[in-house]
């Protein structure tokens, strides 16, 4: 089973939506634009409301029998586990912010502007080049400046109530940002990007920092929310795409131990997501989850 990413416009609830018809064959490793390769999963299962499916038979007469049948409750779920980790893997699954490391110079977070002309994919920094290495990680976001509500360019990465909560913390938007990337060269004051950023384009006022790693936590009341592709490709060459327009996690973040050949284990993250409706257009009915297949 192969996992696909594409962002939710979280400040006005849009997904992105996929159109298995004009995009169902597409290469596995080359996915249609926005969506985003997460790799391989394992251990896809999918579950509704119980063995009933929220489905109840409306009984009338006396003796009463069976009328008809209507839906009283519209829920489901799926489970997964990533056979890597990474960035985008980590924030879906861990059920809060998950932020990132912040390199530092010994005493506080270092950030490099990015210069007029840089792309999502080559950042213009000019003389700070020799501050970075090939095969960094960096974020490029946005300075903190009082900003409230959803944050983080291209990708929400958190929400904010009040500013007093970040203790004006300038590096604030590139430490829950989702935008980064890993250094594949450098070369007359330019960093080019192995993949580009999830934001597109830098804008403005966009800044760099190295990154040391990741981190999440448990608790907090940030949910992540992503549009989600599922493919199974059969033996014969047919293919079952599974899209759900919206999900959000259901569980904090977890894993599982799979052992390879004593002693060596493979660490997997296990994640548990909960759908959530959106309007077909094409009738007007709610929608939680779009199942097609593709004959060989």
């Amino acid at each position: 089973m192969r996992a696909y990413f594409a962002p939710v416009n979280r400040a006005t609830g849009t997904p992105t939506l996929f159109d298995a018809a004009q995009n169902g064959r597409f290469a596995l490793d080359v996915p249609p634009a926005p969506w985003i390769d997460l790799g391989w999963c394992e251990n896809f299962r999918r579950s509704n409301n119980g063995a009933k499916n929220g489905i109840v038979a409306l009984r009338t007469g006396a003796p009463s029998f069976t009328a008809t049948q209507v839906r009283t409750e519209f829920e489901a779920a799926v489970q997964i586990e990533f056979t890597c980790w990474g960035k985008l893997q980590m924030a879906l699954t861990c059920g809060s912010q998950q932020m990132n490391l912040l390199a530092s110079n010994g005493s506080a977070p270092v950030a490099v502007p990015v210069q007029p002309g840089s792309t999502a994919s080559s950042l213009l920094i000019g003389a700070a080049a020799p501050q970075f290495s090939v095969g960094d990680l960096v974020v490029v976001d946005l300075d903190y400046t009082g900003q409230t509500g959803y944050l983080g360019s291209g990708i929400s990465g958190a929400y904010l109530l009040n500013s007093a909560e970040v203790n004006g913390d300038v590096n604030y938007i590139r430490r829950i940002s989702l935008n980064v990337g890993r250094i594949a060269s450098i070369q007359n004051g330019t960093l080019a990007l192995e993949s580009s950023l999830l934001a597109g384009d830098p804008v403005a006022g966009m800044q760099v920092s190295r990154l040391a790693g990741f981190v999440d936590r448990e608790g907090s009341s940030f949910f992540q929310e992503w549009s989600a592709l599922f493919v199974h490709e059969g033996e014969q060459g047919d293919r079952v795409i599974y899209h759900y327009p919206r999900l959000q996690t259901m569980q904090s973040a977890a894993e599982t131990m799979e052992t390879i050949a004593a002693p060596l284990e493979r660490i997997k993250l296990a994640g548990a997501f909960r759908a959530l409706p959106v309007i077909d257009s094409s009738d007007g009915e709610r929608a939680l989850c779009f199942r097609s297949y593709l004959p060989a």
